[in-house]
């Protein structure tokens, strides 16, 4: 029998607390990956289904649906169904102009469903300019309806079995290359005074200009989704939560012509006016691509942004990673953003806070109006082919405080790109490139302001 050897014991407790850490390391996978914001809206069960052949709804790709559409929603909102009724769109292309939603209802997309916006622009609907904004976002006076639309509903659900939403907005785009566009142009799905919205497992491609925009609304969720564009489509953001609060925006994949999400809260006197702010947003296992910003806040936040948590997000082929943006004459403020372990691959600047970014409604802005952003945490972030690591460049009047960068590695394509700052405040530990002068290189040199 051969001898213990004296390493045993030694090496029993090495491999116990081995065993004892990858069940740690276990535990917390578990716990990230179950981390999820869903129940602010779940997809409630209804129990009433009805579809819109039962409206004389025709999925042939030829046929105008809107009558239908607009029959079937018209069905739900007066017959009141406790629980709320969910309309089935089964597989087929349903050509359609703009319809509105109603309260309590699901709209549900089967697999091989495809709801395609009408290319006949010239009877689209117009709707007032939103208050924040004060005109249009592209042109003076009213703007065109959303093709999918909400206002003042509660409990609403946009669903399926990655049924496709098909905005078609080649024909937008080119008006606005032309220089054509008579209003600005619709938001693909658009929801106002709202609460308790859901939308999930659903493609939304082509959109005519912002895909999703939730404005004045509450505990909003948008989960598992796929949203597409050209990257040469023009203002085609993907999700843009607008004065809203209570945002959830998890597991999906972007690739558009614009930011992939993109916070605001209204634009310059019109957004300080109204002084809503945006604020408990939630941006969580976002994937994407955009020529312009992975993740932006700005640069229309004039009501304010507050309360913003960005983690576990993948960017790729991009302009920009992480884009705050803001400008003089928009006032309110930006604070108490946490962006968390981001992954970046193949961006022009991966950081860039700037105070100079953004056009103005018009000329009745106030350069006294001057924003003021602070508490803005970025750690964990890890890039490979950059070509710049960023610039935090703040404002003369109104610098940029609190700006904490930690384990922020960003290798690219030059080995003298440096980070650019200007009236900026704040602190660096663990960055790659070396940090700005502006910044303490330690936490503990900057005091309290990034602790």
């Amino acid at each position: 029998m051969a001898a213990a050897s004296p390493l045993g014991p030694a090496v029993a407790v090495l491999c116990a607390l081995t065993v004892l850490h990858a069940m740690s390391v276990v535990l917390l996978c578990d716990a990230a990956a179950a981390a999820t914001c869903v129940g602010v809206a779940p997809a409630k069960h209804r129990p009433e289904v009805i579809s819109i052949t039962d409206f004389g709804g025709v999925g042939d790709g030829r046929t105008l649906n809107t009558w239908a559409f607009r029959k079937a929603v018209y069905h739900i909102q007066h017959q009141r169904r406790r629980g709320g009724t969910t309309l089935h769109v089964p597989a087929g292309t349903w050509l359609t102009g703009s319809f509105n939603l109603t309260s309590h209802m699901t709209l549900f997309l089967a697999r091989g469903a495809v709801l395609k916006a009408t290319q006949d622009t010239r009877r689209w609907p117009l709707m007032e300019p939103l208050p924040s904004y004060g005109r249009g976002r592209e042109l003076p006076g009213a703007r065109y309806a959303s093709f999918i639309h909400g206002n003042g509903l509660r409990d609403v659900v946009i669903t399926g079995d990655k049924g496709v939403i098909d905005g078609q907005g080649e024909v937008w785009w080119n008006m606005w290359r032309r220089r054509t566009l008579e209003h600005t142009r619709p938001n693909l799905v658009e929801f106002m005074h709202s609460a308790g919205i859901h939308i999930s497992n659903v493609v939304l491609k082509n959109s005519p200009f912002w895909n999703i925009h939730p404005v004045y609304c509450d505990n909003v969720v948008v989960t598992n989704m796929m949203i597409l564009a050209p990257h040469d489509s023009p203002n085609t953001d993907g999700i843009d939560p607008d004065s809203s609060s209570n945002v959830c925006i998890e597991d999906s994949y972007i690739s558009t012509g614009d930011d992939l999400v993109a916070i605001k809260s209204g634009w310059d006197e019109y957004g300080i006016a109204y002084g809503r702010p945006s604020s408990g947003i939630t941006i969580r296992r976002v994937r994407g691509s955009s020529p312009f910003s992975g993740i932006a806040i700005g640069s229309e936040a004039s009501g304010g942004v507050r309360d913003v948590l960005v983690e576990d997000c993948s960017i790729f082929d991009s302009g920009y990673g992480i884009h705050i943006k803001t400008n003089v004459g928009r006032g309110g403020y930006i604070r108490n953003v946490t962006v968390d372990n981001v992954r970046m691959s193949g961006v022009r600047s991966g950081v860039r806070i700037a105070g100079d970014v953004g056009d103005h409604p018009d000329a009745h802005f106030s350069q006294l109006a001057v924003p003021l952003v602070d508490a803005v945490r970025i750690r964990n972030v890890w890039g490979v082919n950059v070509q710049h690591p960023g610039s935090l460049e703040g404002i003369r009047s109104s610098p940029f405080t609190r700006i904490c960068l930690s384990n922020v590695k960003l290798f690219g394509w030059r080995n003298d790109a440096a980070w650019r700052c200007r009236d900026v405040r704040g602190a660096a530990l663990g960055v790659q490139p070396s940090p700005c002068a502006q910044l303490a290189t330690s936490f503990a040199s900057a005091g309290s302001s990034c602790s």
